[in-house]
């Protein structure tokens, strides 16, 4: 038996669950792993499952992840052998790999010239143009400024799409469905660009109507072979962002996967690719037979684990095995694709506030288990999740033998999984594979868009409040003496009084809500709000699981308390109750009755902590409500921060700064009445 290894130690230059993901795969290979972390991650759960781990630098991804000499130079330390770069960060730069190469340290991924070529959007389109591989209409010269994009959308035609030329994950990229628009879209995707890349240029693709975005999954080796694995649907995305993918995809006959398929090969055997990685093409679902190329990822992708979960294979293993210089252990026809998988991607963000980013640190964790599923995550209770990096948290990841049991899978995986301590869309993927065009299949690009506003978020209902209360009833039950007037139960001598608990929770500016509860937590008649009476009862089941009884109704919840909140999970819905005393509460009316017929608040506040990238006002300037002002950027995303009302603007904040939540980073005083302007007498 060989038990060779093709490296002795292998260092992850990433973090969060994709390093998680690659640290399991080098453990089952018998490979020694090391990490590295910034100083936002010393505790994080990649650091602790490495058998060794390397800081590199402070929380941020300039001075930590994105710094190459620090990633090298923990390599070296460490006497790592390879580099893995997982996706993201530098696993696209070839300037990285070339430092691999100087410092004599195999990195786990194409050469130079596939990334070169690759990472430029213009120039791979033309490159693979030249090749015979059909491409997307547009205008992809180098160099172009705004004034000669504006006149070439003339000859592209609306709706088009900007996009710039390295990076991806549609970071910066625009829709402009009309030439008004195109003007400050043109200036927002260059400097998008240039703080994400350090490159703002762009090109012009027409917008393919009914699109849907499938990309091939492709294995090549240092000795010619390449393959292809199937392909990927990619179709439901936010914001050009991907959400939910699958393998194979429900559009493609066996004819088009296999034209499709020819052409990624096509695509990497054009640059003397090697390793894994993913050709993306664009479909009109009004034409399934005819696909574009959009670009390459030199790397592996986020998705990835569909197509193991159809395949049977570990990508990861075959990209350490082809960078050892091992040849392909598969032919083309060798690759049967099993059953069907779905991924959706966990992160902490707030749908009902524009999918702003959450944070906070997570109180309690439960991941799904069960026939077919899996779970790619980095994640364990007392986590701080903050602002430094993406947002994503997990991976879900159901696999069926066709695609209606994978879909019912996932949605059980998710409606199974318990992230309490920080705000998740959960509850958001679960609506969204509820949405009948995603049963059906009938997916495309813009379909989340479209959907969104028509998405109902639960609140939280009468049996959550009571079973909040009677896990706070149950406490008070645990910390009395034995004095029956000590107990919550509201016995007395005449009549028995109930124990209030006041909560707020649900969507920002919810009221208050009373529940009373009179008995003890086993057994106890409960009132929420104005409604009646009802008998109900809390048992605790197992950890965080409790069996609540509503009236004739019982369900089981998970509850926790922590500080002054109880956290709630119902089947993928979680909500935050916060626990109020009267004196918090008279304040809150207090305030609500002196605001009563008062303007907007002038103060324009941070909705999360993050970094000022860029300001669009100046101090004096006078602004119209819905101006832009402010824009953070927070988690890789970018968030404008807008006037709420008309007047002159007093900026606090300049690019670069840090700000916190709810931080004030502008002010508006109203316009001047003609009565106050200068010269006015009379």
């Amino acid at each position: 038996m060989n038990t060779k290894t093709p490296f002795g130690t292998v260092l992850i230059a990433n973090r969060g669950e994709i390093a998680c993901r690659i640290i399991r795969t080098l453990r089952t290979l018998g490979i020694r792993s090391v990490a590295v972390y910034s100083d936002a991650d010393r505790d994080a759960k990649h650091v602790t499952d490495a058998d060794a781990a390397e800081r590199i630098g402070p929380a941020s991804a300039a001075q930590s992840y994105l710094d190459i000499d620090a990633v090298i130079r923990a390599a070296t330390a460490s006497g790592a052998d390879a580099i893995h770069p997982g996706y993201g960060f530098l696993s696209e730069n070839a300037a990285f790999a070339r430092a691999c190469a100087d410092a004599g340290i195999v990195f786990i991924g194409p050469g130079v010239d596939a990334l070169e070529v690759m990472g430029d959007k213009i120039r791979s389109k033309n490159h693979v143009a030249a090749s015979g591989v059909p491409v997307i209409p547009g205008d992809s010269r180098p160099g172009l400024s705004n004034a000669e994009l504006t006149e070439a959308a003339e000859e592209v035609g609306y709706p088009l799409l900007i996009k710039p030329s390295a990076g991806g994950g549609g970071k910066g990229m625009h829709s402009v469905s009309d030439p008004s628009e195109l003007e400050e879209a043109l200036i927002t995707a260059r400097r998008v660009a240039a703080a994400a890349f350090g490159d703002d240029t762009l090109f012009l693709e027409r917008l393919v109507p009914s699109p849907r975005h499938i990309e091939v999954q492709l294995l090549a080796d240092t000795h010619g072979g390449v393959i292809h694995l199937g392909e990927r649907e990619c179709s439901l995305q936010r914001r050009h962002q991907k959400v939910i993918e699958e393998a194979p995809s429900p559009l493609l006959d066996d004819e088009t996967r296999a034209r499709i398929g020819e052409a990624a090969c096509r695509v990497a055997e054009s640059v003397g690719y090697v390793g894994a990685g993913t050709v993306e093409f664009l479909v009109s679902a009004e034409r399934p037979d005819e696909f574009f190329f959009m670009e390459m990822n030199t790397r592996l992708q986020v998705e990835h684990p569909v197509t193991e979960e159809v395949t049977g294979l570990d990508l990861v293993a075959e990209q350490i095995r082809i960078a050892a210089g091992e040849q392909l252990r598969l032919a083309q026809s060798d690759v049967s694709l099993t059953g069907h998988a779905i991924e959706a991607r966990v992160y902490a963000e707030d749908p009902e506030r524009g999918f702003l980013p959450a944070t906070g640190t997570i109180l309690a964790l439960r991941e799904a288990t069960g026939a077919g599923v899996r779970v790619d995550s980095s994640l364990h209770s007392g986590l701080v999740i903050g602002s430094d990096y993406d947002p994503m948290l997990a991976k879900v990841i159901a696999h069926g033998t066709d695609r209606a049991e994978a879909l019912v899978r996932l949605d059980r995986a998710l409606a199974d999984t318990t992230i309490l301590g920080v705000r998740t869309n959960i509850e958001y993927l679960r609506l969204l594979l509820a949405d009948e065009d995603v049963l059906a299949g009938r997916l495309e690009t813009s379909l989340i868009d479209r959907r969104l506003f028509g998405l109902t978020f639960r609140r939280p209902e009468d049996e959550h409040l009571a079973a909040a209360a009677l896990l706070l009833h149950a406490e008070r039950e645990k910390r009395s003496t034995g004095s029956p007037w000590s107990r919550p139960s509201g016995w007395r001598l005449g009549d028995h009084r109930p124990t209030s608990y006041l909560f707020v929770g649900g969507t920002e500016g919810s009221e208050p809500e009373a529940v009373r509860v009179l008995g003890d937590a086993r057994g106890a008649s409960v009132t929420v709000g104005t409604g009646p009476a009802t008998a109900a009862a809390l048992r605790r089941v197992n950890g965080d699981d409790y069996s609540v009884v509503w009236g004739d109704e019982s369900r089981m919840l998970r509850l926790l308390s922590a500080g002054s909140s109880v956290w709630v999970h119902d089947s993928g819905f979680s909500a935050e109750l916060r626990v109020l005393t009267r004196e918090q509460v008279l304040a809150t009316r207090l305030a609500s009755i002196e605001r009563a017929g008062k303007p907007e608040s002038p103060d324009v506040r941070s909705p999360m902590p993050g970094t000022v990238i860029s300001v669009e006002a100046t101090t004096g300037d006078s602004v119209e409500a819905g101006a832009a002002l402010v824009v953070v950027e927070a988690m890789k995303m970018e968030h404008k921060l807008t006037a709420s009302v008309a007047g002159t603007v007093t900026v606090h904040v300049a690019p670069g700064d840090l700000v916190k939540l709810d931080q004030v980073v502008a002010t508006l005083s109203p316009p001047a009445s003609p009565s106050t302007v200068e010269g006015d007498t009379e």
